[in-house]
């Protein structure tokens, strides 16, 4: 261990959590990562390691899959590490309280939102599917609720028309490394400060469900285009054509006219990509996923089938 390193606990699962540990532990002694078991992907159901428990593999840095923290059941394990912070990004397990009371200051999240606004599992997707023009990071003190801890440190980001939910979350990812990294030094130098989160402005991200990701065409251009850019790159929206799943990768509004078309017709089809009526405007689908088939643009699938003006696009 350096000289005035922090010892810590890192506690996360997915990508986002990923560049964040890697910043930390160039800087800090972080002794051991917590991360979500593995689990069974593919065909084979293989059981696949999380990105984190990867990445701490890659660095040399011990690595536990407890399967629950409740009743005390990580207490000893915590107490041999003897963290005198634990950070948490995007972990996906609530931490009971005697987690939250062993690190001498604290536990920190990395929080995925400007709080209190998208507390929750899923603030990225919700904040483009709301047509949020502005996000970014908070750091905050946790506490037994959900996401309701003092706010610490705050980066904001904005949020382009053309950001997706990859490109999106690359850019909160960064802003997160920041975040933390002033965090951390604002403990080590004794100038930290905690705000309590405001009463009003407080929305909820809920996880995103696969009845997420189905396109109703009923709905405005402008909603079904803010979802499937928060669909995106995955899960990706969907919907059906004749029968068969096709996953829409991106999409834009068009000027197109709809005029006695039904929601979800598809109104023109060919060399200019696919247009579709939905139940407020139009909107020109740009890349797709057909059934069993790699990605490709509307216009390279619709040169490969004939005759799809007409046909309605629907889950049903």
């Amino acid at each position: 261990m350096r000289w005035n390193e922090l010892r810590i606990l890192f506690m996360g699962t997915p990508d986002f959590a990923v560049r964040i540990l890697e910043s930390l532990a160039d800087t800090e002694d972080v002794a051991a990562v917590f991360t979500q078991p593995g689990k069974p992907k593919g065909r084979g159901h293989c059981v696949t390691a999380s990105p984190v428990e990867v990445a701490a593999a890659a660095r040399g840095i011990p690595c536990h899959t407890p399967p629950t923290l409740r009743d005390g059941a990580a207490e000893e394990l915590i107490e041999k590490i003897a963290p005198e912070l634990i950070v948490v990004v995007a972990y996906g397990k609530i931490l009971p309280q005697y987690v939250l009371d062993y690190p001498k200051f604290g536990a920190v999240n990395v929080h995925a939102s400007l709080l209190p606004r998208w507390r929750g599992a899923a603030p990225i997707q919700r904040a483009i599917m709301a047509g949020d023009s502005l996000t970014g990071v908070t750091t905050m003190m946790m506490d037994a609720g959900l996401d309701t801890g003092d706010m610490l440190v705050r980066e904001t980001v904005e949020i382009l028309p053309d950001d997706d939910f990859g490109s999106l979350h690359d850019k909160l990812a960064d802003a997160g490394v920041k975040a933390l990294s002033e965090t951390v030094r604002r403990i080590k130098n004794g100038t930290l400060v905690r705000y309590p989160q405001p009463e009003e402005g407080i929305t909820y991200a809920s996880k995103i469900e696969k009845t997420d990701a189905v396109i109703d065409f009923s709905k405005s251009a402008k909603e079904i285009v803010l979802q499937i850019r928060a669909m995106s790159p995955m899960p990706c929206a969907v919907t059906r054509l004749n029968g068969k799943q096709i996953k829409i990768v991106s999409a834009a509004e068009s000027r197109s006219i709809s005029t006695g078309a039904k929601e979800g017709e598809i109104l023109s089809a060919g060399d200019n990509g696919i247009t579709v009526a939905c139940g407020e405007g139009t909107i020109d689908l740009l890349e797709v996923i057909p059934e069993g088939k790699r990605k490709m643009s509307s216009s390279e699938f619709a040169r490969g089938h004939r005759d799809l003006a007409g046909v309605v696009l629907s889950w049903e």
